[in-house]
């Protein structure tokens, strides 16, 4: 078991794919933290409208109280968040489409003589076409927060 187990992401509709990396990551620590990605962040990197943070990170917070581990959310305006300077942290879990940013952290963490974290890659979830589930798509009405196609 690890520490501290860092989770990061904008988590605008938590789905099947965020529940599986929010459980993987709490089940792996003794606590976890999870970076929350600000609205002026999200925004920048997103099509789509998002959630404002207050509603995502309650959002959050209902899901993650239900696994009984202790945690933390915090904002974070980058993309690497606490992950670069926290020298307690030891692993973080992220997605496939995530790992080079975890890998970007370790060389980050590398440089400024903390131990590098186990990382954890959990595979994308396919919603029931064999496309990816996603919070856009959920939000574009294809498909619901499990992977089922609403539409054709």
């Amino acid at each position: 078991m690890f520490r501290k187990v860092v989770i990061g992401g904008t988590f605008d509709m938590i789905h099947r794919g965020h529940k599986k990396i929010l459980e993987t990551g709490l089940q792996l620590g003794k606590s976890a933290v999870i970076g929350l990605t600000s609205d002026d962040f999200a925004s920048r990197f997103r099509v789509e409208r998002i959630l404002p943070y207050g509603e995502r990170k309650e959002n959050l917070e209902d899901f993650v109280k239900s696994i009984g581990k202790p945690y933390e959310i915090v904002e974070i305006m980058d993309s690497y968040g606490i992950a670069t300077i926290d020298p307690e942290i030891d692993c973080i879990v992220v997605s496939e489409e995530t790992l080079l940013r975890a890998e970007e952290i370790n060389a980050i963490r590398f440089k400024k003589g903390l131990e590098k974290l186990t990382i954890v890659v959990i595979p994308i979830l396919l919603a029931e076409d064999g496309k990816p589930i996603s919070a856009d798509r959920i939000n574009a009405g294809e498909i619901d927060t499990v992977g089922k196609v609403l539409k054709g």
